[in-house]
């Protein structure tokens, strides 16, 4: 088990039961208690958790979203696969909207190497089409990024949404169900998405397991406004047959 991914084992472990010692996570992980100490340490200056004597707690309330330092880390080839399963959808020459978050991040370093126009909803997607020269054609929306995810929201988010159509919106999921749709943990993400959507002929879903079968804060849309969910074969068959019914296809990867 490398660091990275003993650092998730380790914040999922604690964002589930609550809390844990360290004694716990060495014998959960395998490392010593030292290493452990070293782990929740790192884990805590990235708000992941909070230390205290001798362990961790969660600082996650119910509904909260995880921090964007620690979904970075969790089901990484997943969200890889769903990136590549995404950009297979999109055909050269199609203006796309992509939303913030960390599989639509992976998305971005795949539309870069394609003849494309993209306009991305955070910062880190900006960065990663804007850094590297390729085909992609780059529009940079304006906004306010929210703290630590570099998610654009606002007035100025809106207003670039709003002064385009897209052939294709690529929308992260914070949570997706049949009976409740597509649901958002921050309200002005939820503004942005549904903004989104208005702007798009076509609207894709990423969305790794899971997302699914779980219901965030603010409802962004019904099931059935969704064109297409990309998501990993680890995806609960119930909730997709219910999302199939409902008028999703979906892709799994």
């Amino acid at each position: 088990m490398n660091t990275a991914e003993r650092h998730t084992l380790i914040a999922q472990t604690v964002r589930d039961a609550g809390s844990a010692t360290v004694l716990e996570l060495a014998e959960l992980t395998g490392a010593s208690e030292m290493t452990v100490r070293r782990d929740l340490d790192t884990l805590a200056t990235q708000g992941a958790l909070e230390r205290f004597r001798g362990g961790a707690r969660t600082l996650l309330l119910r509904g909260e979203e995880p921090p964007f330092a620690l979904r970075a880390r969790e089901a990484v080839d997943a969200k890889r696969r769903i990136a590549a399963g995404i950009s297979a959808l999109v055909a050269d020459g199609e203006t796309v909207l992509l939303d913030s978050g960390t599989t639509c991040l992976e998305v971005a370093r795949l539309l870069r190497e394609r003849p494309v126009t993209v306009m991305p909803l955070s910062l880190p997607a900006i960065h990663v089409l804007g850094d590297t020269p390729g085909p992609a054609t780059l529009l940079v929306p304006g906004g306010r990024p929210r703290a630590t995810e570099g998610a654009l929201t606002g007035p100025l988010a809106l207003a670039s949404i709003n002064a385009l159509r897209f052939d294709t919106a690529v929308l992260s999921c914070c949570a997706l169900s049949a009976a409740d749709g597509l649901t958002a943990y921050d309200l002005d993400d939820a503004t942005v998405k549904k903004a989104a959507m208005a702007a798009a002929r076509r609207i894709v879903v990423a969305a790794s397991a899971g997302k699914l079968g779980r219901t965030a804060f603010a409802r962004v849309a019904p099931a059935a406004s969704l064109h297409i969910l990309v998501t990993d074969t680890d995806a609960p068959a119930d909730e997709l047959a219910a999302l199939e019914s409902a008028g999703t296809t979906v892709v799994s990867v």
